[in-house]
């Protein structure tokens, strides 16, 4: 793994056997352009001097690390949440999108297209149209947005437009469809902001480099909180972004165990569940490869998640690979799981996380208990405003 970010993903956009660009040969003349801007741009001083400035007085980053001692006491371990909910819109997704609205800038596009699951990219991506002035169409799946309507909002007072998606499941799978459906109609003067990374090369790249600042940041604080590296570093996996970010500067240290959340969902029956890296197989989804959900024919399986940012069934390729060189121990956390953690994080410490995150907080819970003299460090990934609606619509204020 010597010279790991320099080396991988290869020129082909390949993490071992996963990645690549399965796509039309126009959108590829496209993505090459992308790529080659991307290689030029991101090693320029403007550009990361331009990137940084935003990052520290825009975006509000260091975002920090913090010792959840209530928690901690109570279940055993040391559990410490790096606290991207506190980042500018609410969680990671906005590191990555400032990167690529700056790269748009640079290429001279005039819109911004995505798709979103929670409503965290689509609004992080309003949120870098509106300061780059740029125009912004954000694809959403109509169940989606019954779920996640506070984001839903936040997105059109940005000044994004909300297609609604209506067919298939009408989440997030469909909105990716979707989205590359209208990409494809104007790949010249749009770009396609993909929400984590997945999808054809360069993007589970450029997504991945752009979220490496959260690792950075947090091996940095927590090596000056403690005076050494977490026992233990957990984060959860939809499509795997902010994972990726905080697992990259943890990969060549070996005292430290790294887990990915998957979501359980209600069952691991399929259509009850979203766990790629644990029930899935390799195969092409939405022109990359990586493990997927698959039915007998192929076709990518229905899925079902409470956190609407984690139900897709495909998964990032450099994850796939990270699975198959066992780098990262993948596992899982159900609904329950996920509402427990989510109602104990906001009564025990005051800290409100999103579905996705308490998957992350809901795995780390169970790690305190069985590792109780270990330290676990959290991506707390995102706030959860967006979900109380929905949370209290469909299970009330619990007591805990």
């Amino acid at each position: 793994m010597e010279n790991y970010f320099k080396t991988l993903p290869d020129t082909n956009g390949n993490f071992g056997e996963y990645g690549g660009s399965f796509i039309p040969p126009q959108l590829q003349e496209e993505m090459d352009k992308i790529t080659d801007a991307y290689y030029s741009i991101s090693k320029s001083h403007q550009f990361i001097s331009e990137l940084r400035s935003i990052r520290k007085h825009f975006q509000g980053r260091p975002t920090p690390v913090y010792f959840a001692k209530t928690l901690s006491d109570e279940l055993g371990g040391r559990i410490y949440l790096k606290r991207e909910d506190l980042n500018h819109t609410g969680a990671h997704k906005l590191n990555h999108c400032m990167g690529e609205a700056l790269l748009a800038k640079y290429l001279g596009k005039k819109k911004l297209i995505a798709e979103t699951g929670a409503g965290q990219h689509g609004v992080a991506l309003a949120t870098a149209a509106a300061y780059f002035g740029l125009e912004c169409e954000i694809h959403m799946g109509e169940v989606d947005i019954v779920k996640e309507h506070p984001n839903v909002i936040r997105m059109k007072l940005l000044g994004a437009t909300v297609v609604p998606v209506s067919h298939g499941l009408k989440t997030l799978k469909e909105a990716v469809d979707s989205a590359f459906e209208a990409y494809l109609k104007d790949p010249v003067t749009t770009i396609y902001c993909i929400g984590s990374v997945v999808g054809p090369h360069p993007f589970p790249m450029m997504v991945r480099d752009f979220q490496r600042v959260v690792g950075i940041e947090a091996k940095d604080q927590f090596q000056e909180m403690t005076g050494e590296l977490p026992d233990n570093v957990v984060a959860c996996v939809g499509g795997g972004s902010n994972a990726i970010g905080i697992f990259s500067s943890f990969l060549e240290d070996p005292e430290c165990s790294l887990y990915g959340v998957e979501p359980a969902g209600r069952s691991f029956k399929p259509g009850d569940h979203a766990s790629t890296l644990t029930y899935g197989k390799p195969g092409i989804i939405h022109g990359f490869k990586c493990y997927l959900l698959q039915e007998e024919n192929g076709e990518p399986s229905p899925v079902y998640s409470i956190a609407s940012g984690l139900d897709y069934p495909g998964v990032g390729p450099e994850h796939s690979m990270l699975k198959d060189l066992k780098k990262v121990n993948y596992v899982t956390a159900s609904d329950d799981d996920c509402l427990d953690a989510f109602y104990t994080l906001s009564r025990k410490e005051g800290i409100i996380p999103a579905l996705e995150s308490a998957h992350a907080v809901a795995y780390a819970m169970k790690l305190a208990k069985e590792k109780p003299r270990e330290s676990i460090l959290v991506n707390l990934s995102g706030r959860g405003d967006k979900d109380i609606d929905f949370i209290v619509d469909n299970y009330g204020i619990r007591e805990i």
